[in-house]
């Protein structure tokens, strides 16, 4: 028999249960799901000592549909490999990435959308940016404003008052990473006669590819506030450079002479690509290098072999035991090894219009309500456990009524 007692013991434990999901709808269940989840499989590392560097303002939060750009195997912060692969070398880079260049395919990757610090490598965005725009043959004079940079870092030797061809500059910007050619580049690409335009023609250019971890604060690379990037970001740059024929002319140029210029009594001199790759890697086609105390070395490499082009992004990395082109060299043997279908997400550009707006631009936390109250979906989710629980309720009265008052 149906007994009254147990009828209201059992709706109470109901609606004690229901209560509290009732309340906290779906971001409960996902906190418990949460902690639930595996941790991320962690990235072949070597242990390494790293120097303590500078405090620089955290970036923005990352909402999960931007973690996972490119697929969902790469919203991870540790390893994302196919199962059928070996395990990928040990390298001292905090994040880094492999993706086929044709296809666009991700091969692996370590933390591809960890924000990181990029340095150097930064220069690829003023050329995926600005190139298409200038003329090559055009002669540029440059000014007192262009030689302002962070003395002591690389530049590729440019006087003021000199008169040096966009092809020379671009040269000097790959080959040397010099940091007096990003200033001229960028004040004459951005079309404002300063570099803030050239800075506002890069960021525009990361929200047109999709790179949407990625802030330019200086048209160099050297460290500047709210600048970062990710190694996923760094690849879809990269893969936008080597897009352009004058760019892969570029970046495989071993050496140039840069032009004397007699009003300045400046004598003409060769520079020298100091990829190492380019150098000492099989295939190589040439890349990017970069290096500053907050970034640690920064690198992006290319290469071709058996009729496979594969790029490499790196950051984060530490010059021993092995240099950051040593290391990127190592993931593309690793990569390289790799059947050609294997894969874990691709290059992709923006997810149409569902994105937009560029992390570090909003914020992404918080949602449109008041603070602690369910919004979207959160609100949806709670009525409807809310209703589950008083269905459940109403429906063992019904059987406790029909048990002791049948028709």
């Amino acid at each position: 028999m149906f007994h009254s007692h147990l009828v209201v013991k059992l709706a109470a434990t109901l609606l004690a249960l229901a209560g509290p999901l009732a309340l906290a709808g779906p971001p409960a269940l996902a906190a418990t799901a949460a902690a639930a989840e595996p941790a991320p499989t962690p990235c072949p590392s070597l242990a390494v000592g790293r120097p303590g560097a500078s405090a620089t303002p955290a970036p923005p939060a990352l909402e999960q549909s931007r973690r996972e750009v490119g697929g969902a195997a790469l919203a991870t912060s540790g390893l994302a490999t196919p199962p059928e692969a070996p395990v990928p070398p040990k390298v001292t880079a905090t994040s880094w990435l492999v993706a086929d260049l044709t296809s666009g395919d991700v091969l692996g990757a370590c933390g591809p959308h960890e924000y990181a610090v990029p340095a150097s490598v930064q220069k690829l965005l003023l050329a995926a940016a600005v190139l298409p725009k200038l003329d090559p043959q055009q002669v540029v004079q440059v000014t007192r404003e262009d030689l302002d940079y962070e003395p002591g870092s690389s530049s590729m030797g440019l006087v003021e008052g000199g008169r040096y061809t966009v092809e020379t500059l671009w040269l000097g910007l790959l080959l040397n990473s010099g940091n007096d050619a990003a200033n001229v580049l960028a004040r004459l690409g951005g079309g404002t006669g300063d570099v803030r335009g050239g800075l506002a023609a890069m960021n525009a250019k990361a929200e047109e590819l999709g790179a949407y971890q990625t802030h330019a604060a200086t048209p160099s690379g050297l460290d500047g506030p709210g600048q970062y990037t990710s190694a996923y970001d760094l690849a879809l740059i990269a893969r936008a450079c080597f897009a352009q024929e004058d760019f892969r002319r570029y970046a495989a140029t071993r050496s140039a002479q840069v032009p004397a210029q007699p009003a300045q009594k400046a004598e003409g001199y060769e520079i020298f690509n100091d990829n190492q790759l380019l150098h000492r890697y099989p295939g190589a086609l040439g890349g990017k290098t970069g290096f500053t105390d907050l970034a640690r070395h920064t690198f992006v490499g290319a290469a071709e072999r058996d009729g496979r082009t594969l790029l490499v992004t790196v950051l984060g990395a530490e010059s021993n035991p092995a240099r950051g082109w040593q290391q990127g060299a190592a993931l593309l043997d690793w990569g390289f090894g790799l059947p050609a279908d294997l894969s874990v997400g691709e290059l992709t550009g923006p997810p149409g219009a569902s994105v937009s707006a560029a992390p570090g631009l909003s914020a992404v936390a918080g949602g449109q309500g008041e603070p602690g109250e369910p919004t979207g979906f959160d609100r949806a989710g709670a009525l409807s456990l809310a209703g589950v629980a008083a269905a459940a309720v109403a429906l063992v009265l019904v059987l406790a009524f029909r048990t002791r008052y049948p028709r």
